[in-house]
């Protein structure tokens, strides 16, 4: 089985999707997430603020703080090889890293209810 470990930067909660002005990029990330798991992907999100030491034992994320600091997160590493750091990538990579078929069709249908809503509506931050 593939394992998928993001280790995040400090977040407000451990997807960062709540408060009153939430990033579109953290929405579309976690349900890309989601929709690994459903393809029988193992994620595992570490949230900084929540699981310190965890990023202090991890040799490579140790290095990566100790190299870039916090703009090194988020990092993700799949079957334990460093895949990505310092950004949230989108579903085609994540799909490709963990070896599951993935189509553009599947992208325009994240699951996110703003796709399906319009004007004020989708740029209001319904998700």
């Amino acid at each position: 089985m593939t394992t998928l470990t993001v280790y995040d930067p400090a977040m407000c909660c451990s997807t960062g999707i709540c408060g009153a002005d939430v990033d579109q990029r953290l929405v579309d990330f976690a349900a890309d997430l989601d929709w690994l798991k459903s393809e029988g992907v193992e994620v595992k999100r570490i949230n900084i603020s929540n699981e310190p030491m965890e990023f202090a034992t991890n040799p490579k994320v140790k290095a990566v703080l100790d190299s870039d600091g916090v703009e090194g997160l988020p990092m993700i590493i799949v079957n334990d090889e460093t895949r990505s750091q310092g950004r949230f990538p989108d579903r085609a990579e994540l799909a490709g890293w963990a070896g599951v078929a993935f189509t553009e069709t599947e992208a325009k249908s994240s699951g996110c209810c703003c796709g399906s809503k319009s004007g004020a509506e989708a740029s209001s931050g319904c998700c």
